[in-house]
């Protein structure tokens, strides 16, 4: 009885592992290809970013018409602190409502910063998603009939911060975002009267707020240091019978720049409101259109005849036997 020859090696075999493809020592089992994740750039939905930035907005709203309500009835007491016409138990009162006061400015200062961090996210993710639809990588790649942007991607931020180029860098970048998410099945949707109406009307009434708050701030602050420093001029003058009337025209001169700080911050809370309202809409729209873009489109299946049923001639019956027949 013979065996065949088992070769030089006569120990146990190496393991080979479960899979039929062994090549090597460092590969057990078949061969499993990594999942594909594609590099560039992918799209995020804004819903969620678009939500809390918008809720940002309306408490920060909210907070600045309760500081012009305040503002307002605070007017009287401070033509009677200008005039002197306080007793020291009001004096004291007003310092400390005054003092009350700073916790809630506090409060709108914040609201204002989260406002403006959660927009500027969600202008970020707009744009990105922009580049996105615009992409090899998206669901219906299509070719951009014109540029998308005019800025490079920093300008997203800097745009807000640097000079002279805030009062329409800004504009750009939105105005690119907005028009680079139109629906490819609504052309012309992005230069509708509705959509330029919100976008402008938002940078309008923006712009307009930040210059009057500024403007208004410095005035009144301007004046102020006016008020005191001719007050000491006056106090050090040797003229014994000017300074009563120039006191009094001080007083009517600070009188009129807290009504116009009154009034300047009032116009400037409703430019706060249209321009809070105008962007949120702006927002969610934007929003809908990179989500339409995104999403890919149902699968065409081609349409097939159905085939018509067989037709059959009838049967011709036997007439059975003992009749005769004819024909083959």
């Amino acid at each position: 009885m013979t065996q065949p020859y088992p070769g030089p090696h006569q120990g146990p075999r190496p393991y080979q592992g479960p899979g039929p493809y062994q090549q090597g020592p460092y590969q057990q089992g078949p061969y499993q290809p990594l999942p594909y994740r594609p590099v560039g750039p992918q799209f995020r939905p804004l819903r969620a970013v678009a939500i809390v930035s918008i809720v940002l907005m309306g408490l920060t709203v909210l907070a600045a018409v309760v500081q012009c309500v305040l503002l307002w009835r605070s007017y009287d007491e401070v033509k009677r602190f200008v005039y002197g016409l306080l007793s020291d138990e009001e004096i004291e009162r007003g310092v400390q409502s005054i003092a009350g006061t700073g916790p809630f400015l506090n409060l709108v200062s914040y609201l204002l910063l989260g406002t403006a961090i959660a927009f500027v996210l969600w202008l970020w993710r707009a744009r990105e998603n922009v580049d996105f639809l615009y992409s090899p990588f998206a669901p219906q790649p299509i070719v951009p009939p014109h540029r998308l942007h005019r800025r490079v991607p920093g300008w997203v931020v800097g745009a807000w911060f640097c000079p002279i180029v805030q009062f329409w860098y800004p504009l750009q970048v939105v105005e690119d975002v907005v028009r680079a998410s139109e629906p490819v099945s609504r052309p012309g949707a992005a230069r509708s009267g509705r959509i330029r109406t919100l976008l402008y009307g938002w940078w309008a009434s923006w712009t307009g707020f930040w210059v009057i708050l500024l403007g208004g701030g410095t005035v009144a602050t301007v004046g102020l240091i006016i008020w005191i420093v001719r007050v000491v001029e006056l106090a050090d003058s040797s003229d014994p019978d000017s300074p009563y009337v120039d006191i009094y025209d001080l007083q009517d001169y600070m009188v009129h720049v807290a009504l116009g700080v009154d009034i300047g911050f009032t116009v400037a809370t409703v430019l706060l409101i249209v321009a809070g309202v105008a962007m949120a809409l702006l927002m969610l729209q934007v929003g809908d259109w990179q989500r339409v873009q995104s999403t890919p489109p149902p699968p065409v299946q081609d349409y097939v005849q159905p085939l018509a049923p067989p037709q059959y001639a009838p049967r011709q019956q036997h007439p059975g036997p003992g009749f005769p027949t004819y024909g083959p």
